[in-house]
């Protein structure tokens, strides 16, 4: 008699599951998972809606339009780095040059070949024979008197500096 009444027992339990699985497939059915939740259907003839792509476009664009000017912001004040430092260079290498051969090189040329710099950098106009080479005038001032030679440079370019600080060429 335990068993019969088990068996019930279990009978009755087994039709609750039953009808648990129904209403969970039936759910699934009308687009419903277990917790009655939108499920994501999978199917390859379902795509994104025109707003849903519009809102990602503007949103791209909203990042771009703040983004792309900090970018070019950034490879000017790189270029302007790397300008000073080709002049500081360049100016160091003349001086050093002019103190050890007592006059100042005649050419650009000179630097390269006496091996006081490997070659003429770029100005920030991307060239290297943009670059302006002072000349000395002044024979008081002068390392030899009777040989004027190149006393500093300044670059080629009439451009502006990004921190208004005047033209590059003032530098």
């Amino acid at each position: 008699m335990k068993f019969r009444s088990k068996a019930r027992a279990f009978n009755g339990r087994s039709q609750n599951v039953r009808s648990a699985v129904v209403r969970i497939a039936t759910a699934r059915d009308r687009g419903f998972d277990r917790d009655f939740e939108p499920a994501l259907d999978h199917s390859p003839d379902h795509g994104f809606t025109l707003i849903e792509l519009a809102v990602v476009i503007s949103m791209i664009l909203i990042l771009l339009a703040i983004a792309l000017p900090m970018y070019t912001r950034s490879v000017t004040h790189a270029r302007e780095a790397k300008l000073k430092q080709n002049l500081a260079t360049l100016n160091e290498v003349i001086e050093k040059y002019s103190l050890d051969k007592g006059h100042a090189p005649q050419t650009p040329d000179d630097l390269v070949q006496a091996g006081y710099i490997k070659f003429i950098p770029e100005d920030i106009t991307g060239s290297a024979d943009s670059w302006h080479w002072d000349q000395e005038d002044d024979p008081e001032k002068a390392w030899d008197p009777n040989q004027f030679g190149i006393k500093s440079v300044h670059s080629g370019s009439d451009e502006t500096a990004s921190d208004g600080s005047g033209t590059y060429s003032s530098w």
